[in-house]
């Protein structure tokens, strides 16, 4: 198959050393003439990925004109410039290529809607649109760690299509088609990890973080079912999943930036020193101002919006978390 691979940045680069060791003929773009340039000559990015070689037969361009000639679309952009790209794709690619998206976030300039949604929209509903999505890290995937990882879309053939071509012995791709549970646990998850780096920096233990995730997976999939997730998707390598992995490595730029807003830095400046774009900011604004519009109870997130949009001190955001009243872990147990 041509794969076209929209974004050289980590996952752009992971992936398409994926595909390429699957057979496939594989174009990397990117946006910027010195980026392919640098690319070109050195065959890799020491910040990025240290140690990683791209074979010589992944072609990298700036032209994205090749798009029209694949058989898969895979965007591996940042949050800011899916609309953007998809519009530019919506121009190119021929009614019926599927589009694989990496991305985790939601669109804040079109009223938090999902990725999928904003590039449907700017296809205009003719490409399919598959989300990939789950436990996964770019500087692992590129080394060949075992991995599994979801494929979710309205479409059974583009997700099948994309379970095929992506799928080794060593990166395991799983289908579903509950694509709005799989996005928004790869979107919400990012909360609870910059809460989790946080909980690291204050000097907080084990018992806290297990307690943090627990009760942040149950509130993420209280909102994600309100907005049309299903609850076992939550459960699973979209939801469970990438909550542990975000939470726990220090691959995640989520929890580096908790962990310095935890010893006491700014928010700003902790992003700034992580480097890159740190979603969980962006979604908890995102996932507090949807909870208000469907009357979602989400505690933590909210004491995270307090925290990183408000102010609010640490500690207080963690006292108030703590005393809050008491409740049943199931809910509605005794009704």
């Amino acid at each position: 198959m041509k794969i076209f691979v929209v974004g050289c940045g980590g996952w752009g680069m992971a992936l398409s050393i994926l595909l390429h060791e699957n057979g496939h003929e594989v174009t990397a773009w990117s946006f910027f003439e010195e980026e392919c340039r640098l690319l070109k000559e050195n065959r890799g990015n020491e910040k990025l990925l240290p140690g990683i070689h791209l074979p010589e037969e992944i072609d990298i361009t700036t032209d994205l004109s090749g798009a029209a000639q694949a058989d898969i679309v895979l965007m591996a952009v940042p949050s800011f410039a899916v609309h953007s790209t998809a519009e530019n794709l919506s121009k190119i690619i021929p009614q019926g290529t599927p589009i694989v998206n990496v991305g985790k976030g939601l669109d804040r300039d079109n009223d938090y809607c999902r990725f999928s949604e904003t590039i449907k929209k700017a296809t205009e509903n003719r490409n399919p649109v598959v989300a990939l999505t789950g436990p996964t890290h770019a500087e692992e995937v590129a080394r060949g760690i075992l991995t599994a990882i979801l494929a979710a879309s309205d479409s059974r053939d583009a997700a099948t299509l994309v379970q095929q071509a992506f799928m080794n012995d060593r990166f395991r791709v799983y289908v579903s088609p509950d694509i709005i549970g799989a996005e928004l646990g790869g979107c919400f998850k990012n909360i609870i990890a910059l809460a989790a780096g946080i909980c690291d920096g204050v000097g907080l233990g084990d018992n806290s973080k297990a307690a943090l995730m627990t009760r942040g997976l149950t509130e993420i999939a209280r909102l994600g079912v309100q907005l049309g997730g299903r609850s076992e998707t939550f459960a699973g390598l979209s939801g469970m999943g990438d909550l542990i992995v975000t939470c726990t490595s220090m691959h995640s730029r989520n929890r580096r930036a908790g962990i310095m807003i935890g010893k006491g830095m700014d928010a700003q400046q902790a992003m700034k020193e992580v480097g890159a774009v740190v979603e969980g900011y962006y979604a908890t604004e995102a996932g507090y101002m949807l909870a208000k519009k469907a009357g979602i109870e989400m505690p933590i997130t909210s004491a995270m919006y307090e925290l990183l949009y408000e102010g609010k001190p640490v500690k207080d955001c963690i006292q108030k978390l703590m005393s809050r009243p008491r409740k049943s872990e199931i809910e509605d147990i005794w009704k």
